[in-house]
């Protein structure tokens, strides 16, 4: 069923998912680390410990290989913690950018960039449609504390322009994405999303981690682990 509402909607909420308890042993490993933090929280979280475990656990691991198949591993993983020291909103757009082990000239993919010293490229659609992205939600994520929104059903239109993206959010009604601490929010780097700043004082520390499907993606091109 998950599987199925992927595929038509882009995206799925599981409500719960991890016991409060695992939660908190979460927000305990992620706070106490010495990984490099930025405004909006952490970018390669693989390099902690408790998330990669996270990532790795059988029920978090076996959701990814539901929906992309047995082969399917983590390769990135992004802390967001928005709050009212640090606040930010997300314009609507795609997550189109993977981080590579070395840069190779492959048509199809780029421009590129450089990140925390990681090689990143614009992926084609083909490479972006074999990935899943799960939010462990590690807050209750409100109406107010500014709440992922996404446009249903825009993961099968391929890589968009910044315009055609503003059109059809100008166009299409939003689904405010509401999950509670321990739930996960499933959904296709193609589903166009965006969030706004929070409005209240309360926390929403979101643990975004990233599967591929295999790890052979466009050779020589490879999946750098992050």
């Amino acid at each position: 069923m998950i599987r199925n509402a992927i595929e038509k909607d882009g995206f799925a909420i599981i409500p719960v998912f991890l016991a409060l308890e695992e939660v908190d042993h979460l927000l305990e490993g992620t706070s106490g680390c010495s990984a490099r933090r930025s405004r909006a929280g952490v970018r390669h979280a693989l390099s902690m410990s408790s998330v990669a475990t996270l990532a790795q656990q059988p029920n978090v691991l076996g959701l990814a290989r539901a929906v992309l198949g047995a082969t399917a591993f983590p390769f990135r993983a992004t802390l967001f913690d928005k709050s009212a020291v640090s606040n930010w909103l997300v314009v609507w757009h795609q997550d189109i950018a993977l981080p590579l082990r070395q840069r190779h000239e492959v048509p199809g993919w780029g421009p590129w960039s450089v990140k925390d010293g990681v090689p990143y490229a614009h992926a084609p659609a083909a490479v972006l449609s074999q990935v899943l992205a799960l939010r462990v939600h590690l807050d209750d994520s409100t109406a107010d504390n500014g709440p992922l929104r996404v446009l249903p059903a825009t993961h099968t239109m391929g890589v968009l322009g910044d315009d055609r993206i503003h059109e059809l959010a100008a166009q299409m009604m939003p689904v405010v994405c509401l999950v509670p601490a321990g739930g996960i929010l499933a959904m296709r780097p193609l589903l166009i999303h965006s969030s706004s700043k929070s409005q209240t004082k309360t926390d929403r520390r979101v643990l975004h981690i990233e599967y591929a499907a295999s790890s052979s993606i466009a050779a020589p091109l490879s999946l750098a682990e992050t």
